[in-house]
C-alpha cells in the first residue's frame, strides 16, 4: 500500500491496517506480538519517510469528541487519536471550548500532538491537556498518562524516549479554559492587543492565526512539506550575548529558565537558503524554516538539503539545529 504524507515521498508499506475503533486493539496486539513492533501514522504530516516500510503500518483514523466532565476552571473533553487536529480546533470554539485557537491550522492528527507536544504562538499542547490515554502493547493494556508523566518539553515528550515506543495513542483528554484569556504575546499577533482589553474573541485569534499561517506557510496540497522542519534552537545566554555583539538584528526570545530561543528560520535566511533549490528540494521563498519538495524528491534528498542547512548555520553562527520531523 502507498503511505500518503504531506511531503509527497515515495513510500509503500508491505501491510498497511486503518484503525477505526477499540475493536482492533486485540488484532493488532497479536499483530504487535508476532512482528515486535509496529509503526503508527497519523496524518503523516511531521515524518520523512523511505521507499519501503516492512514493519506493519496502523493508519490511526478513529473519530469521537465527547465532553466527559469539568472541573472549576476546566471543561474536559476526550478526542479520539484520529481527529483531524485543525477540525479538532475548529470544533472546540464552535462548542464555546476555547484556548486552542493559537495552535490551529497546525497539520497532522489529535494522536500525534502529544507526541511532538506541538506548539505555536506562545501556546504549547502541554499547556490544555489533562491526560494522554494509550494502548501499551508490552502491557497489553491501556494505560492513562498524567501530564507529568507524558514528560513534556519543547517538541517533546515521554512518546518519543524508549519508554514509550510500545505505546499507541488513543484518546487526548483536553482541559480547556472556561475563564479565557487570550495568549498574544507574538508579534504577528500583537495588533490585537490595540483593542480595548477584552474585547478580542478567541475565534477573531483563530482568524489571525490562519491569516498569518496561509501567508507564511505553504499549502503542502500545493508544494509538499512538513511544516516547520527544524526547532528554534534554544542557547546560554552568553552564547545569545556574544552573537546579539556580532548580530545585532539578532532574532530572540528570552526563556523563563534563563536560556535564550533564536528563529531558526532567520539563522536559515542570513546564510542565504531562502528560495534556494538542492535537487528536487527547495528551502521555502516566504519561510525559511520551511522545505518543499518541488517534485520527485525521495528521503535522502531531502536529508541533503537539510544537511547542508545545519552546516552552514553551524558554520556561521556555531548553533546546532535539530530537526523536528522523524526520520523513518
Amino acid at each position: 500500500m502507498t503511505v500518503p504524507n504531506t511531503m509527497a515521498l515515495p513510500c509503500v508499506a508491505k501491510q498497511a491496517i486503518v484503525y477505526e475503533d477499540a475493536s482492533q486493539l486485540d488484532s493488532l496486539q497479536a499483530l504487535f506480538d508476532q512482528c515486535g513492533s509496529l509503526s503508527i501514522l497519523g496524518g503523516a504530516s511531521n515524518v520523512i519517510l523511505p521507499a519501503t516500510l516492512d514493519r506493519p503500518v496502523v493508519l490511526m483514523r478513529s473519530r469521537g469528541i465527547e465532553q466527559v466532565g469539568a472541573t472549576d476552571a476546566h471543561w474536559l473533553i476526550d478526542v479520539a487519536a484520529g481527529e483531524n487536529w485543525h477540525e479538532w480546533v475548529k470544533t472546540s470554539l464552535s462548542k464555546d471550548w476555547p484556548g486552542l485557537e493559537n495552535l490551529a491550522m497546525i497539520p497532522g492528527t489529535v494522536g500525534a500532538a502529544p507526541i511532538q507536544n506541538i506548539g505555536a504562538y506562545g501556546v504549547e499542547l502541554a499547556h490544555r491537556v489533562q491526560g494522554v490515554q494509550v494502548w501499551d502493547f508490552e502491557g497489553r493494556c491501556r494505560r492513562w498518562l498524567s501530564v507529568e508523566q507524558c514528560q513534556f518539553g519543547y517538541r517533546d515528550s515521554v512518546f518519543k524516549t524508549d519508554a514509550g515506543k510500545h505505546w499507541m495513542v488513543l484518546t487526548v483528554r483536553f482541559a480547556l479554559p472556561k475563564i479565557w484569556q487570550p495568549v498574544l504575546d507574538y508579534p504577528d499577533l500583537w495588533e490585537l492587543t490595540q483593542r480595548e482589553l477584552g474585547t478580542v474573541s478567541a475565534q477573531e485569534v483563530f482568524d489571525r492565526v490562519v491569516a498569518v499561517r496561509q501567508a507564511k506557510l505553504p499549502d503542502p496540497a500545493v508544494k509538499p512539506n512538513v511544516g516547520s522542519f527544524f526547532k528554534n534552537p534554544v542557547i546560554s545566554q552568553a552564547q545569545a550575548k556574544a552573537l546579539v555583539q556580532r548580530y545585532p538584528t539578532l532574532v530572540s526570545y528570552p526563556q523563563p529558565n534563563a536560556s535564550v530561543k533564536l528563529a531558526a528560520g532567520w539563522l536559515i535566511d542570513q546564510c542565504g537558503f531562502k528560495g534556494k533549490r538542492v535537487g528536487p528540494m527547495a528551502v521555502h521563498d516566504r519561510q525559511a524554516l520551511v522545505l518543499v519538495n518541488e517534485g520527485g524528491a525521495t528521503a535522502d534528498d531531502v536529508m541533503q538539503l537539510a544537511s547542508e542547512v545545519k552546516a552552514a548555520v553551524m558554520q556561521k553562527f556555531g548553533v546546532a539545529l535539530e530537526m523536528e520531523p522523524s526520520l523513518w
